[in-house]
Protein backbone atom coordinates (compact mmCIF):
# COMPACT_ATOMS: atom_id res chain seq x y z
CA UNK A 1 0.00 0.00 0.00
CA UNK A 2 1.80 2.97 -1.01
CA UNK A 3 0.27 5.45 1.19
CA UNK A 4 1.42 3.51 4.48
CA UNK A 5 5.19 3.50 3.30
CA UNK A 6 4.68 7.06 1.61
CA UNK A 7 3.21 8.02 5.46
CA UNK A 8 6.42 6.53 6.98
CA UNK A 9 8.91 8.08 4.42
CA UNK A 10 7.14 11.13 5.15
CA UNK A 11 7.65 11.58 8.69
CA UNK A 12 9.62 15.05 10.00
CA UNK A 13 6.76 16.59 7.53
CA UNK A 14 3.75 17.55 7.27
CA UNK A 15 1.47 14.64 5.96
CA UNK A 16 -1.73 15.79 3.70
CA UNK A 17 -5.18 14.15 4.26
CA UNK A 18 -5.86 11.29 2.43
CA UNK A 19 -9.46 10.65 1.80
CA UNK A 20 -10.93 7.36 2.78
CA UNK A 21 -12.11 6.53 -1.02
CA UNK A 22 -8.29 7.12 -2.05
CA UNK A 23 -6.85 4.86 0.70
CA UNK A 24 -9.01 2.30 -0.46
CA UNK A 25 -7.90 2.34 -3.99
CA UNK A 26 -4.33 2.38 -3.53
CA UNK A 27 -2.48 -0.31 -5.48
CA UNK A 28 -0.63 -3.09 -4.02
CA UNK A 29 3.12 -1.84 -3.51
CA UNK A 30 6.46 -4.25 -4.91
CA UNK A 31 9.02 -3.18 -2.73
CA UNK A 32 12.62 -3.27 -5.04
CA UNK A 33 16.08 -3.70 -3.40
CA UNK A 34 19.53 -5.62 -3.32
CA UNK A 35 20.55 -7.43 -0.17
CA UNK A 36 21.26 -5.59 3.08
CA UNK A 37 19.46 -2.60 1.18
CA UNK A 38 16.47 -2.18 4.19
CA UNK A 39 13.25 -3.71 2.92
CA UNK A 40 12.75 -5.83 5.92
CA UNK A 41 13.16 -2.46 8.05
CA UNK A 42 11.02 -0.55 6.04
CA UNK A 43 8.68 -3.51 5.77
CA UNK A 44 8.82 -3.25 9.73
CA UNK A 45 8.60 0.22 10.07
CA UNK A 46 5.36 0.07 7.58
CA UNK A 47 3.74 -2.51 9.89
CA UNK A 48 4.80 -0.14 13.48
CA UNK A 49 3.25 2.41 11.57
CA UNK A 50 -0.58 0.89 10.33
CA UNK A 51 -0.93 -0.87 13.70
CA UNK A 52 -0.83 2.37 15.43
CA UNK A 53 -3.34 4.29 13.39
CA UNK A 54 -6.09 2.53 14.96
CA UNK A 55 -7.23 -0.05 12.04
CA UNK A 56 -7.33 -3.39 12.37
CA UNK A 57 -4.21 -6.05 12.96
CA UNK A 58 -0.94 -6.71 10.68
CA UNK A 59 -0.24 -10.19 8.62
CA UNK A 60 3.78 -10.19 7.94
CA UNK A 61 4.63 -12.92 6.08
CA UNK A 62 8.09 -14.31 5.91
CA UNK A 63 9.98 -17.72 5.07
CA UNK A 64 12.28 -17.17 8.25
CA UNK A 65 11.86 -16.48 11.76
CA UNK A 66 13.16 -12.62 12.26
CA UNK A 67 16.00 -13.17 14.15
CA UNK A 68 15.92 -9.51 16.00
CA UNK A 69 13.32 -7.09 15.56
CA UNK A 70 14.76 -5.02 12.52
CA UNK A 71 14.93 -1.69 14.84
CA UNK A 72 14.48 -0.92 18.93
CA UNK A 73 12.63 2.58 18.79
CA UNK A 74 10.09 3.50 20.90
CA UNK A 75 7.75 2.58 18.44
CA UNK A 76 9.52 -1.06 17.62
CA UNK A 77 9.27 -1.60 21.40
CA UNK A 78 5.48 -0.68 21.89
CA UNK A 79 3.77 -3.68 23.00
CA UNK A 80 0.14 -2.49 22.13
CA UNK A 81 2.13 -2.08 18.62
CA UNK A 82 3.56 -5.44 18.66
CA UNK A 83 0.63 -7.35 19.69
CA UNK A 84 -1.32 -6.12 16.15
CA UNK A 85 1.38 -7.81 14.06
CA UNK A 86 0.83 -11.43 13.47
CA UNK A 87 3.63 -12.72 12.30
CA UNK A 88 3.79 -16.46 10.06
CA UNK A 89 6.62 -18.06 8.92
CA UNK A 90 5.68 -20.68 5.68
CA UNK A 91 8.70 -22.62 4.89
CA UNK A 92 7.47 -23.19 1.35
CA UNK A 93 5.89 -22.34 -1.75
CA UNK A 94 3.42 -25.14 -0.87
CA UNK A 95 2.37 -23.79 2.09
CA UNK A 96 2.33 -20.33 1.66
CA UNK A 97 0.33 -20.85 -0.68
CA UNK A 98 -1.90 -22.75 1.36
CA UNK A 99 -1.98 -20.03 3.96
CA UNK A 100 -3.49 -17.59 1.16
CA UNK A 101 -5.81 -19.81 0.63
CA UNK A 102 -7.47 -20.57 3.66
CA UNK A 103 -7.28 -16.95 4.66
CA UNK A 104 -10.82 -16.60 4.13
CA UNK A 105 -11.39 -19.29 6.55
CA UNK A 106 -8.98 -17.61 9.15
CA UNK A 107 -11.28 -16.32 12.69
CA UNK A 108 -10.30 -13.25 14.52
CA UNK A 109 -10.03 -9.39 13.17
CA UNK A 110 -9.11 -8.89 9.35
CA UNK A 111 -5.94 -7.83 8.79
CA UNK A 112 -5.39 -3.89 7.85
CA UNK A 113 -2.15 -4.51 5.84
CA UNK A 114 -0.86 -7.59 4.41
CA UNK A 115 3.07 -7.73 4.17
CA UNK A 116 5.50 -10.28 2.64
CA UNK A 117 8.76 -10.24 3.09
CA UNK A 118 11.27 -12.49 0.81
CA UNK A 119 8.93 -13.52 -2.27
CA UNK A 120 12.34 -14.22 -4.12
CA UNK A 121 13.12 -17.22 -1.69
CA UNK A 122 9.62 -18.72 -2.61
CA UNK A 123 9.99 -18.06 -6.33
CA UNK A 124 13.66 -19.39 -5.96
CA UNK A 125 11.77 -22.93 -5.78
CA UNK A 126 12.14 -23.55 -9.46
CA UNK A 127 8.76 -21.80 -9.80
CA UNK A 128 7.59 -21.06 -13.51
CA UNK A 129 5.81 -17.59 -14.78
CA UNK A 130 2.40 -19.52 -14.51
CA UNK A 131 3.10 -20.68 -10.98
CA UNK A 132 5.05 -17.07 -10.14
CA UNK A 133 1.68 -15.30 -11.61
CA UNK A 134 -0.55 -17.44 -9.74
CA UNK A 135 1.06 -16.78 -6.54
CA UNK A 136 0.96 -12.92 -7.40
CA UNK A 137 -2.30 -13.21 -8.39
CA UNK A 138 -3.61 -15.09 -5.34
CA UNK A 139 -1.79 -12.49 -3.21
CA UNK A 140 -3.82 -9.87 -4.31
CA UNK A 141 -6.77 -11.84 -3.82
CA UNK A 142 -6.31 -12.24 -0.35
CA UNK A 143 -5.48 -8.40 0.21
CA UNK A 144 -9.23 -8.18 -1.61
CA UNK A 145 -10.75 -10.68 0.41
CA UNK A 146 -9.51 -8.59 3.62
CA UNK A 147 -10.58 -5.27 2.50
CA UNK A 148 -13.98 -6.98 1.59
CA UNK A 149 -14.74 -8.27 5.02
CA UNK A 150 -13.05 -4.25 6.34
CA UNK A 151 -15.56 -2.81 4.56
CA UNK A 152 -16.07 0.17 2.63
CA UNK A 153 -13.19 3.51 3.35
CA UNK A 154 -11.04 0.89 4.79
CA UNK A 155 -9.47 -1.64 2.87
CA UNK A 156 -6.16 -3.77 3.10
CA UNK A 157 -2.75 -3.09 2.12
CA UNK A 158 -0.79 -5.31 0.75
CA UNK A 159 3.52 -4.82 0.33
CA UNK A 160 5.56 -7.44 -1.27
CA UNK A 161 8.99 -6.90 -0.59
CA UNK A 162 11.54 -8.89 -3.61
CA UNK A 163 15.10 -9.17 -3.88
CA UNK A 164 16.45 -7.95 -7.35
CA UNK A 165 17.46 -9.93 -9.77
CA UNK A 166 21.85 -10.21 -10.52
CA UNK A 167 22.74 -8.28 -13.57
CA UNK A 168 22.65 -10.42 -16.80
CA UNK A 169 19.98 -12.96 -14.93
CA UNK A 170 17.46 -12.59 -17.50
CA UNK A 171 15.21 -15.57 -15.83
CA UNK A 172 14.95 -13.36 -12.62
CA UNK A 173 14.69 -10.33 -15.04
CA UNK A 174 11.03 -11.78 -16.57
CA UNK A 175 10.14 -12.79 -13.53
CA UNK A 176 10.58 -9.68 -11.78
CA UNK A 177 8.49 -7.93 -15.45
CA UNK A 178 6.08 -10.55 -14.93
CA UNK A 179 5.63 -9.37 -11.25
CA UNK A 180 5.27 -5.35 -12.35
CA UNK A 181 1.84 -6.42 -14.19
CA UNK A 182 0.20 -7.31 -11.07
CA UNK A 183 1.82 -4.58 -8.99
CA UNK A 184 1.94 -1.33 -10.97
CA UNK A 185 3.27 0.76 -7.73
CA UNK A 186 7.14 -0.14 -7.22
CA UNK A 187 9.54 1.53 -4.21
CA UNK A 188 13.27 1.10 -5.07
CA UNK A 189 15.83 0.80 -2.60
CA UNK A 190 19.45 1.75 -3.49
CA UNK A 191 21.97 1.69 -1.06
CA UNK A 192 24.34 5.18 -0.45
CA UNK A 193 27.79 5.73 0.80
CA UNK A 194 27.14 5.64 4.66
CA UNK A 195 27.66 8.20 7.35
CA UNK A 196 29.24 6.78 10.70
CA UNK A 197 27.73 4.16 12.35
CA UNK A 198 25.08 4.62 9.75
CA UNK A 199 22.84 2.42 6.93
CA UNK A 200 22.17 4.47 4.28
CA UNK A 201 19.68 4.14 0.99
CA UNK A 202 17.94 6.44 -1.34
CA UNK A 203 14.12 5.30 -1.38
CA UNK A 204 11.98 6.02 -4.87
CA UNK A 205 8.37 6.23 -4.50
CA UNK A 206 6.16 5.28 -8.60
CA UNK A 207 2.77 5.02 -6.62
CA UNK A 208 1.54 3.46 -9.96
CA UNK A 209 0.02 6.71 -11.53
CA UNK A 210 -1.94 7.69 -8.96
CA UNK A 211 0.07 9.97 -7.51
CA UNK A 212 3.77 11.69 -8.09
CA UNK A 213 6.68 9.97 -7.66
CA UNK A 214 8.79 10.99 -5.02
CA UNK A 215 12.39 10.29 -3.64
CA UNK A 216 13.80 10.61 0.33
CA UNK A 217 16.77 9.68 1.57
CA UNK A 218 16.90 7.33 4.55
CA UNK A 219 19.31 6.69 7.17
CA UNK A 220 18.96 3.32 9.82
CA UNK A 221 21.42 4.89 12.99
CA UNK A 222 23.03 1.70 14.78
CA UNK A 223 20.09 1.27 17.23
CA UNK A 224 17.36 0.90 13.92
CA UNK A 225 16.15 4.48 14.31
CA UNK A 226 15.23 5.72 10.91
CA UNK A 227 16.09 9.17 9.83
CA UNK A 228 14.18 10.27 6.74
CA UNK A 229 14.83 13.43 4.50
CA UNK A 230 13.44 14.77 1.37
CA UNK A 231 16.00 13.71 -1.91
CA UNK A 232 18.02 16.75 -3.97
CA UNK A 233 15.52 17.82 -6.63
CA UNK A 234 17.03 14.87 -9.57
CA UNK A 235 14.39 13.09 -10.37
CA UNK A 236 14.46 9.46 -9.74
CA UNK A 237 14.15 7.22 -12.95
CA UNK A 238 13.12 3.32 -11.77
CA UNK A 239 13.18 1.72 -15.01
CA UNK A 240 17.31 2.69 -15.35
CA UNK A 241 18.02 0.31 -12.43
CA UNK A 242 15.32 -2.83 -12.92
CA UNK A 243 17.76 -4.97 -14.12
CA UNK A 244 20.73 -4.39 -11.21
CA UNK A 245 21.12 -5.05 -7.62
CA UNK A 246 25.28 -4.67 -7.46
CA UNK A 247 27.93 -2.40 -7.84
CA UNK A 248 26.35 0.22 -5.68
CA UNK A 249 22.85 -0.53 -6.51
CA UNK A 250 20.58 -2.19 -3.97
Amino acid sequence: MAETLRRVLGRGRAAEPVEESAAEAEPPLLLLGGPGSGKTALLFAAALEAAGDGRGPVLFLTRRPLQSLPNRTRAALDPLRLQKIRFQYPPSTGELLQLLCSAHEARGPTPALLLLDGLEEYLAEDLGHQEAAYLAALLLDTAAHFSHRVGPGRGCGLIVALQTPEEGDSGDALQLSLLQRYFPAQCWLHLEAPGPGQRCFRACLEPGGLGPRAEWSVAFQPDGEMTVTPWPTQACDPSSNKGSSSGGHP
